[in-house]
């Protein structure tokens, strides 16, 4: 009886009221979750020489991800985990503007711990596949795991309309998928369908650029390689493997 009044008491003390700060916990939760099992399916394919992964198993890692961010944080935030997804819902008048920044950020910021705890889960094997030595390009770059970088013939205009289409695709199919008016999808099933149109994008357009479709899951995790030893390559357009420009 003493136990059962012990944790009532504590759920009632660690019970979050505040509505904005439980959507922006359960958009921090979902979006590290969506972050840390992208990232993680980047770096076992990478460090282990790709035998023990490859693009397949990147791409389905990522789809999957998306599908469990939804389901974990969807009733509460709406589960947005990019801000062009909340950018978009500001334009439909979906979602207030005044929100909009505070998405952005928590989702940034959850997606940077989340590259820090790929960092700490892959530290030997990263270390190990680079020789010792935190690359942006050469044969063992190791900052792909974290961002995605161009393709060597890839433009600077190229790049920005690749990512421009491939990420209008996925807001106007998840918009599509949202309305009411259209064909629904079986209740409870909205996560497993957005995934399977992620990974069908991932699939036809990640050549490019790699098909990273958020703001957040690339500019948290780049901040992260900048202060975890990359250094400021990681924000130019080079020349070399996986990284082209001019």
């Amino acid at each position: 009886m003493g136990t059962t009044s012990f944790l009532r008491r504590a759920r009632g003390l660690l019970r979050v009221r505040n509505q904005l700060v439980r959507e922006c916990l359960a958009e921090l939760l979902s979006t590290f979750v969506l972050i840390i099992i992208t990232l993680s399916s980047a770096a076992q394919k990478i460090t282990s020489f790709e035998t023990k992964g490859n693009l397949l198993t990147s791409y389905l890692a990522g789809a999957l991800a998306v599908m469990a961010g939804i389901y974990i944080a969807g009733g509460i935030s709406g589960a947005h985990m990019n801000p062009a997804f909340s950018l978009a819902m500001c334009l439909m008048e979906q979602f207030p503007w005044w929100k909009f920044p505070i998405f952005a950020l928590v989702q940034t910021l959850a997606s940077f711990i989340s590259a820090g705890a790929v960092y700490i889960l892959y530290y030997d094997a990263i270390w190990h596949y680079s020789n010792g030595t935190l690359t942006v390009s050469g044969p063992r770059e190791t900052a792909s795991i974290f961002a995605t970088y161009p393709a060597d013939y890839v433009s600077i205009a190229n790049g920005f309309l690749d990512q421009v289409i491939g990420t209008g695709v996925l807001i106007v199919v998840v918009m599509g998928i949202m309305d009411s008016r259209n064909k629904g999808v079986p209740k409870g099933l909205e996560p497993v369908v957005v995934a399977l149109l992620v990974l069908s994008i991932e699939s036809s357009m990640g050549s490019n650029c790699g098909c990273p479709l958020n703001p957040a899951r690339d500019i948290g995790p780049r901040l992260f390689t900048y202060v975890a030893g990359w250094g400021p390559e990681v924000f130019r357009w080079v020349e070399g493997k996986g990284r082209g420009g001019d």
